[in-house]
């Protein structure tokens, strides 16, 4: 047998030596299956394979090695694949290949390497240019309609298509630009490309004093090739929530600007302006001074401001909203004199580190997610008014999970504990105190007084005392996730289930329940 088609087929991998019995074989089709999987020995022992048909798959990948069991192959057809990548020694073991089609794929950029490492050329070069025996008098290429990226990554493989003559050609010598924007559509005898260079940042003005409550759009000039990423610091965070915009100035330049709307005095201090791309980074600062009505001036970097000096009078209602077993996600609601002007800080870290990271969140954005959280592991999440210190009652506590095998386990178990911080915060501080030592079922005694006080009326201390009595019940609860609770019994479960149902019945028309209540 020297011929094999199986098309439009359920086939989805060639497995390894799936021909091997069949040594004589020197034409396989295999066009327009399902084939995603080609195994680096799925070739071997077709020592006598000349033509080789994968149209119409959904390859991604080449196992080019497995070439190297068909030095005989001559043809061979991809087109109409999702090929995106060929390494530089992709042709290494086809040395007699006349005719390789990798039109409408997904190559964006590819080396010359890939071509000057072909054998078949490198006779050719050595021997000049003209036919070569055993070969004919073409051999042809097709690269046509794929997502060619026409930047400096590019220029090597450009230089070699415009070099081509016969007797290697093109089937369509006219391949064209997909990217980026301003050379989409041309084709590549119309493009002259550079050789890559690292970013260099820039900015007209270093320093910049603005009065409050100016609009003001801070600029930085990014120039590289291939284009950079550009993206704004403040305080060695990332900006979340200002408009952030960008044009081309030329080829090589792309304009970032960030504005800031209304200045305020925690606008002030340093910003960055960074640009990156594969060969490298620059950054360029700008600080801003934000004069005081008394006349001071900025510092040089965002302090963490004390919550008395706040300058508007704001209320933070804060709450998790969602939970997975990847992390959580918090909502808060926010009663202030400007809400389209301001921004707000979030503070989050463990519980036991002072230190906490810092997220700034622009203007109407009222959520922020948290994800990669530790397990067994108590954390606080506050969020305040621009650079404000938090105050207890914008903070939410929890503790995260033992880590469990299951899923679906841990997160109810994520779930139990973060209500259970809710009740506990209604007992009065001293009275029981969880620690890394002790069992979560010493929480049982908690719940069951919790509910006793519910029904019995009682009110618990207020004003301060209660803030108090808050503050004392979060410093007692430890990083603490004990196994027992991961393992109780179905009918615990049941219980703890039961107790939440209970307490959100009871919160329900309650209007002195707790700012740090989550359900």
């Amino acid at each position: 047998m020297t011929k094999i088609r199986i098309e439009k087929s359920h086939f989805t991998e060639i497995p390894r030596g799936a021909f091997s019995k069949i040594p004589a074989l020197e034409n396989l089709w295999l066009n327009f299956n399902e084939i995603s999987l080609i195994n680096s020995k799925s070739l071997e022992g077709l020592g006598n394979l000349t033509e080789l048909h994968l149209q119409g798959n959904k390859l991604r990948s080449i196992p080019w090695t497995a070439f190297e069991d068909t030095p005989a192959l001559k043809i061979l057809d991809l087109k109409h694949n999702q090929i995106d990548v060929m390494p530089e020694h992709a042709l290494k073991f086809l040395p007699g290949l006349v005719y390789l089609d990798l039109s409408f794929n997904l190559l964006t950029v590819i080396s010359n390497e890939v071509f000057l490492n072909w054998p078949l050329y490198q006779s050719m070069q050595s021997n000049g240019e003209g036919e070569l025996a055993g070969v004919g008098p073409n051999i042809v290429l097709a690269l046509h309609d794929n997502a060619w990226l026409c930047d400096c990554r590019l220029k090597g493989f450009v230089e070699f298509i415009k070099s081509l003559s016969p007797p290697i050609i093109l089937m369509n010598s006219y391949l064209t630009c997909a990217g980026p924007d301003f050379r989409a559509g041309k084709f590549f005898h119309e493009v002259e490309l550079r050789k890559c260079m690292k970013p260099v940042a820039t900015t007209s003005s270093s320093n910049i004093t603005m009065p409050l409550g100016d609009n003001i759009t801070l600029r930085c000039l990014a120039k590289a090739r291939p284009d950079p990423v550009v993206w704004w610091t403040y305080g060695l965070k990332l900006i979340r929530g200002f408009q952030e915009s960008q044009e081309r100035v030329d080829e090589d330049t792309i304009s970032s600007h960030l504005q800031i709307p209304s200045l305020h005095l925690a606008d002030r201090g340093v910003y960055t302006c960074t640009a990156n791309n594969f060969l490298g980074n620059s950054s360029v600062s700008v600080l801003l001074d934000v004069p005081s009505p008394d006349g001071s001036s900025s510092q040089r970097f965002p302090a963490v401001v004390p919550a008395a000096a706040a300058e508007e009078n704001v209320y933070i209602d804060i709450r998790i909203a969602k939970q997975t077993v990847h992390g959580i996600t918090i909502e808060w609601y926010a009663v202030m004199d400007r809400p389209g002007e301001t921004w707000f800080t979030v503070h989050f870290g463990r519980s036991d580190t002072a230190k906490k990271e810092l997220i700034y969140i622009g203007p109407r954005i009222n959520s922020y997610s948290v994800s990669d959280l530790l397990p067994a592991t108590k954390y606080d999440i506050c969020v305040t008014l621009k650079n404000r210190a938090p105050r207890p009652e914008q903070c939410v506590v929890f503790v995260t999970g033992s880590d469990i095998s299951e899923l679906e386990q841990r997160e109810k178990l994520i779930h139990i504990i973060v209500i259970v911080l809710a009740m506990v915060l209604a007992v009065p501080a001293g009275i029981y105190a969880c620690t890394t030592k002790t069992k979560f079922n010493c929480l049982e005694p908690i719940i069951l007084s919790w509910k006793n006080r519910r029904r019995g009326g009682g009110g618990g201390p207020q004003g301060p005392q209660r803030q108090q009595e808050r503050q004392g019940t979060f410093d007692s609860l430890q990083a603490a996730s004990d196994e027992g609770l991961v393992n109780r019994n179905s009918s615990e479960e049941r219980k703890v289930r039961r107790r939440s149902e209970d307490r959100s019945l009871m919160v329900k028309g309650d209007p002195s329940r707790l700012t740090a209540e989550l359900y």
